[in-house]
C-alpha cells in the first residue's frame, strides 16, 4: 500500500496534492472542506453502524449475549414503545463503544450523537453507565447510588427510565432483536441532519 492513493468517493472529486497541513492555502481548505461535508453525509452513518455491526459475531465474556445483541434488543424494544426516532437510534447506539473503551463508553456514544440529538440524550448516554449501578445490588466496589448526585436534573428521570426499562435487562436470549436493517435507516435520517456545533472541552 505504501506509495498508493486511497481512492476517493466519488470519481470526480480531487486530492489536496499537498502532504502537509502546513502547506495547504484557501484554495487547498476549500476543495477539502466541500467534499467532506458530502463524504460526512454520505458515510458517516455507514460507517457508525459498521462499527456496531463488527461486533455481531463477537463472543460474549459472561453474559448471555454479546454487545452486539444488546445494543439492538435495547433499540427493539424502544420501538416497540412507540419511542421516537432519536430515542431508537440512541438505544441501538449508546453501547457502541462498550468494548473498545469500557470506563467511558457512555462519553462516547455522547461525543458521537451530540450534533444530532437533544442535549437531554446526550446527558442521557454520558451518565447512563452510572445510573445502571442502580440495579447492581451485589457487585463489590459500586457504589448503587452514585446517580444521586445529579437527582433534581432535568433528564434525572428519562435516565433512570431509559437504564431501568431499556439497559440492564436486555441482556436475555429471549427478548426480540430486529434486523439491523431495521434501524439503518433510521440512523440515516439522524446523521444526515446539519450537525449543531459541539463547545470546545474545558
Amino acid at each position: 500500500m505504501t506509495g498508493t492513493r486511497s481512492p476517493l468517493l466519488e470519481p470526480a472529486w480531487a486530492y489536496v496534492e499537498k502532504e502537509s497541513l502546513d502547506d495547504f492555502r484557501a484554495a487547498d481548505w476549500a476543495l477539502l472542506n466541500g467534499q467532506r461535508r458530502l463524504y460526512h453525509a454520505a458515510e458517516q452513518a455507514r460507517q457508525a453502524l459498521r462499527l456496531l455491526a463488527a461486533g455481531a459475531d463477537d463472543p460474549s465474556f459472561g453474559y448471555q449475549v454479546n454487545n452486539y445483541r444488546h445494543c439492538v434488543q435495547s433499540a427493539t424494544l424502544a420501538m416497540q414503545d412507540g419511542r421516537d426516532e432519536d430515542y431508537v437510534v440512541m438505544a441501538l447506539l449508546h453501547d457502541i463503544g462498550f468494548i473498545a473503551c469500557p470506563q467511558s463508553h457512555g462519553q462516547f456514544a455522547a461525543q458521537l450523537l451530540a450534533p444530532y440529538v437533544t442535549e437531554d440524550l446526550v446527558w442521557l448516554l454520558e451518565r447512563h453507565m452510572y445510573f445502571q449501578a442502580l440495579h447492581c445490588r451485589e457487585l463489590d466496589g459500586t457504589d448503587r447510588f452514585v446517580r444521586e448526585r445529579w437527582r433534581g436534573h432535568p433528564a434525572f428521570v428519562a435516565t433512570a427510565e431509559f437504564v431501568a426499562k431499556y439497559d440492564q435487562n436486555t441482556i436475555s436470549p429471549r427478548l426480540p432483536e430486529a434486523p439491523l436493517s431495521v434501524f439503518e435507516p433510521m440512523v440515516h435520517r439522524v446523521f444526515a441532519r446539519p450537525p449543531r456545533a459541539v463547545p470546545l472541552p474545558p
